[in-house]
């Protein structure tokens, strides 16, 4: 959702001199767009192949089936919201169309919610799969587990999401005409509801999914010591694969808690100003702007999370200090408590 970068104030002058200058501000303000957009597709597009083409196991693995309905979440927001902010560049009256005007509010309504929900799918399923194991495996948590939760959620967000164009709420262009929003400022109750429920959710989302990945980094951090504190000679065969066992399961980790932590921070600073609308009356629609702003970056940095966070790549760095002499790489069950399983 590579959208809203640009000129805040698109309005020119009638001076020939002014328009020159005006024409190329637009353009200047539309190359940003357009080669965000061409980032967030093309990254996203990686990502999907990087995991499409991990091993077997890896891609039957709930947690990498919600991290590749995250890739394709990311994918769709990108798709469906940069050619109506770029259009809107091209042309200023685009936005003013009502039912564009709903499209696009829908839209970031939609993947920011959704966005948020994966993550805290992705944070249960790590947790429940190392500290509820016995309930991970009765419950049948597994690729198609996962792929049914992954419908639920865009249902469940989509009816959600609809509900402005249902009359709860209205979209509204934004003061800088170049996106498009609920009426996060309106006294009227209903419209007011709603956007404290969105944004009440969102940090009941938030708040669940640091609760569950500091749960899951604890018991990691307990592991790993059981792990390195264990006498390699002493312990018997059986005992050392209940080891590596629980380092294989503490793999994915990486690619959690970092996607968590772009997603968590790319969002909250919108969810921040829906409540700083409704209470304070003072409006400053620069600080709107720069959360929305802010938001829109989430989609392109979280492909490259699942690209760069490679087990092979994490090894090359991780052994360099030994090839270049500094110091001697920690023994392989320990280095492979913080690789992700992605190939």
């Amino acid at each position: 959702m590579d959208v809203l970068f640009g000129a805040e104030d698109t309005n020119a002058s009638t001076h020939p001199a002014a328009n020159k200058s005006h024409v190329a501000d637009e353009k200047g303000a539309i190359a940003l767009p357009v080669f965000m957009f061409s980032g967030g597709a093309i990254g996203n597009i990686i990502a999907i192949v990087v995991l499409s083409v991990s091993r077997q196991e890896r891609k039957s693995s709930a947690f990498y089936t919600l991290v590749c309905g995250l890739a394709v979440t990311d994918l769709l927001g990108t798709c469906l919201a940069s050619p109506v902010a770029i259009a809107n560049y091209l042309d200023q009256h685009v936005l003013k169309d009502r039912h564009l005007c709903e499209f696009l509010s829908f839209v970031l309504l939609f993947f920011g919610s959704t966005g948020l929900s994966i993550i805290c799918s992705m944070s249960a399923e790590r947790y429940l799969a190392i500290c509820c194991p016995y309930t991970y495996q009765r419950w049948g948590v597994d690729r198609r587990f996962a792929q049914r939760f992954l419908f639920t959620i865009y249902i469940t967000n989509i009816i959600f999401c609809c509900l402005p164009v249902m009359g709860m709420a209205k979209s509204e262009l934004q003061q800088s005409r170049t996106w498009c929003f609920v009426d996060w400022r309106t006294h009227d109750p209903v419209p007011a509801a709603y956007s404290l429920s969105y944004a009440s959710i969102s940090v009941v989302l938030i708040l669940v999914t640091v609760v569950f990945n500091c749960a899951v980094c604890v018991a990691l951090l307990i592991m790993r010591q059981r792990t390195v504190q264990r006498p390699a000679a002493r312990a018997s065969v059986r005992e050392r694969w209940r080891a590596l066992s629980s380092a294989a399961e503490s793999q994915m980790i990486a690619v959690l808690v970092t996607t968590s932590v772009v997603v968590l921070a790319c969002s909250a600073p919108l969810v921040v100003r829906v409540f700083a609308n409704q209470i304070m009356s003072k409006y400053d629609y620069k600080a709107d702007l720069a959360a929305i702003r802010i938001a829109s970056v989430n989609p392109i940095l979280d492909p490259w999370i699942y690209i760069l966070l490679r087990r092979s790549l994490l090894r090359r760095i991780l052994t360099l200090p030994k090839r270049v002499g500094k110091r001697n790489s920690p023994p392989l069950a320990q280095i492979s408590l913080f690789y992700p399983a992605i190939r």
